[in-house]
């Protein structure tokens, strides 16, 4: 049972909906069912078929699915693949080429104006402005990994030492301990049930979906936190873009004019649509 370190805010925008989080990257659903947990509405989007992905679901690359609709979601979560940063390509997967999407995924998240998260694994080129491990939350992994978050900011919980090794084996060598191994197929990495025991993850018995899962205690920790950052810029000199479909935020001026729309494309498509349907205005 995960111990709760939080408390659950209430969302109060103006027309009591739950928020909405895209999930990029998604693959089998780590990220998002955490962020479930935590209260919001989860879209994924992969380029690959994820078919036990738990929610909403479109098989898109992920950077243009942003760019086509990031507007229209509260906050958006980005997991981009690891492994040209992971410690395996420097060793068992040396020599592969792996596509770093890194650099491309922080550009395209400065340019929204919603919170935004991107996690990854350690040796990535990620700000460190979190960092999260599996004994935090009393699983059965280590499982480190890095959130460099925008737009918003959340205290660096403290680490907790580890209780013994990771078991398995080592240079030939069996050892012991609590922690399971949740990567590979050799080394005494443990059995399918004992990954997800070890992850919180019971939807899917895929083991390379469960190998590059984060455990949803993560970002159910990280979403009640991003859910509070929202509900206080909500509480704030702070209103919603008034175009259709769109929700994003937008901080009033102090004098002058109120603003009613995010982006002047956003205020050309509601009079455009206005004068074609003149009740929506």
């Amino acid at each position: 049972m995960t111990e709760q370190l939080f408390s659950v805010p209430t969302f109060s925008v103006r027309n009591k909906r739950r928020p909405r989080l895209l999930d990029l990257f998604c693959c089998a659903g780590g990220a998002a069912t955490g962020y479930r947990r935590a209260g919001f509405d989860v879209v994924g989007v992969d380029i690959e078929p994820q078919p036990n992905y738990p929610f909403e679901f479109h098989r898109a690359d992920a950077l243009e699915f942003l760019a086509r609709h990031g507007h229209e979601f509260d906050a958006v979560h980005a997991s981009p693949p690891c492994q040209a940063s992971c410690t395996l390509t420097a060793g068992t997967n040396q020599g592969r080429e792996y596509p770093q999407l890194i650099p491309n995924t922080q550009e395209a998240l400065a340019r929204l104006n919603v919170p935004t998260v991107i996690e990854n694994v350690q040796g990535s080129t990620l700000r460190r402005d979190l960092t999260l491990c599996g004994e935090m939350f009393g699983l059965g992994v280590i499982r480190h990994r890095y959130f460099e978050l925008g737009g918003w900011s959340m205290p660096q919980p403290a680490h907790v030492p580890h209780r013994g090794r990771v078991a398995g084996y080592r240079h030939g060598k069996r050892f012991d301990g609590p922690y399971v191994a949740v990567y590979g197929q050799g080394g005494g990495k443990g059995t399918v049930r004992q990954w997800q025991s070890a992850m919180g993850i019971d939807w899917t018995s895929d083991r390379i979906e469960l190998a590059e899962a984060i455990p949803p205690a993560y970002t159910e920790f990280l979403g009640r936190q991003l859910i509070a950052e929202l509900c206080s810029v909500e509480a704030c000199n702070e209103t919603r873009c008034q175009a259709a479909g769109c929700v994003a935020p937008i901080v009033q001026p102090a004098t002058g004019r109120p603003r009613r729309f995010c982006s002047g494309s956003c205020r050309v498509r509601h009079h455009r649509a206005s004068r074609e349907h003149p009740a929506a205005s």
